[in-house]
């Protein structure tokens, strides 16, 4: 053991430390300066080195004291800002004296508060039953949500009632061999996409039965986008509507004026909301689905109905599709060309996965 002192301080051997630092292999080699001479010698034989504690000799009589506890230094140190910080300082030392709970004051009371909680509990729904509750009201067309195939996510029914789809009639577009002709049967022709799958339609080689399906599906698409303009307005004009719906069936104007606008109580009038306009949306973007093989490309869409492919996107998204490029092997299956590779669609898959909801990061 090694002690020493100087005028002010103490030194003396710390063995534990010593002994640990000895253990790992540490030596030194003690050297002797000649201040006469100016040169130093080095003594030969290997050294374990001693480390020393220190103590202030001054501080000896003064006697020890334990470290503050979390509940004192909180309180020193509010003191500290409510008399030197600034108002924000203050202002946020209130707050978190107002949030401070105390948890020894509870201590008698927390069975009475556990025993509460569960009480209050009783009625909450479960995960599941939170799920089935979100699920059943999405603005949404009813869904399945055990299909395997995409076809069988959103029943044409759920869709277009089945008495609506009886009285479509596609007839008049055999009789008709011109193609401008063709474009005026429809309510809606303010639009790229009716256009391009009008063409696509009757220039196929398809089925009879199939192009019958697809030109009733389009038929039905090009009446809901001829309802959405309108009904831009809140208050909504029964007559005008069966105007823009023509050459459509009165059945199809009165269940779309059913299902995608309000009525008040006792009132006769019709209001457009934004929750039925979604919803509208939605079910229009359910049969361009089913039109598209379900892989529809949305920027078209948005330019048809003047609004961002970011917003037609997230409508998509809410029916369960993802926004992405398709493979060459699907591209070649729906008969796209090698110019639509760069595109993204949306690509609705079974069983059908809904987004999660985001969760808001802590400011």
């Amino acid at each position: 053991m090694l002690v020493g002192e100087t005028d002010a301080v103490e030194f003396m051997t710390n063995e534990e430390e010593t002994e640990r630092a000895s253990e790992g292999g540490c030596q030194y080699l003690v050297a002797l300066h000649d201040r006469r001479t100016g040169k130093m010698k080095i003594l030969p034989q290997l050294k374990n080195p001693h480390l020393l504690t220190h103590t202030v000799k001054a501080l000896k009589s003064i006697q020890s004291v334990s470290a503050p506890s979390k509940t004192a230094f909180r309180e020193a140190k509010n003191a500290l800002g409510e008399t030197f910080g600034t108002k924000k300082a203050k202002a946020a030392i209130r707050a978190q004296e107002r949030n401070h709970v105390d948890i020894g004051a509870m201590t008698g009371v927390m069975d009475y508060v556990m025993e509460s909680i569960d009480k209050g509990a009783e009625g909450l729904m479960t995960s599941e039953e939170a799920k089935e509750f979100a699920d059943s009201n999405r603005l949404i067309p009813t869904f399945d949500a055990t299909a395997t195939e995409p076809t069988d996510v959103y029943p044409l029914h759920n869709i277009v009632p089945e008495a609506e789809w009886k009285a479509l009639s596609v007839s008049a577009f055999d009789a008709t061999p011109n193609e401008k002709e063709r474009f005026a049967l429809l309510p809606f022709r303010y639009s790229t996409y009716i256009k391009q799958h009008l063409h696509t339609i009757t220039s196929s080689a398809q089925a009879p039965k199939a192009k019958r399906k697809n030109l009733k599906l389009l038929l039905y698409i090009s009446g809901m986008l001829a309802f959405r303009q309108a009904v831009q307005r809140k208050d909504v004009d029964k007559e005008k509507i069966y105007e823009k719906l023509q050459p459509l069936p009165s059945i199809v104007a009165d269940g779309l004026l059913a299902r995608f606008t309000e009525q008040a109580r006792g009132s006769t009038t019709y209001q457009s909301t934004s929750s039925t306009k979604t919803n509208l949306l939605t079910h229009i973007f359910a049969l361009c689905l089913k039109l598209d093989n379900f892989a529809t490309d949305t920027e078209v869409l948005a330019h048809d109905l003047n609004m961002k492919t970011s917003e037609i996107n997230q409508l998509f998204k809410t029916l369960g599709c993802k926004i992405s490029k398709i493979s060459d092997r699907e591209r070649t299956k729906l008969g796209l060309t090698d110019s639509s590779a760069a595109i993204k669609r949306a690509i609705l898959t079974a069983p059908v996965e809904f987004p999660k909801p985001r969760l808001k990061r802590k400011t």
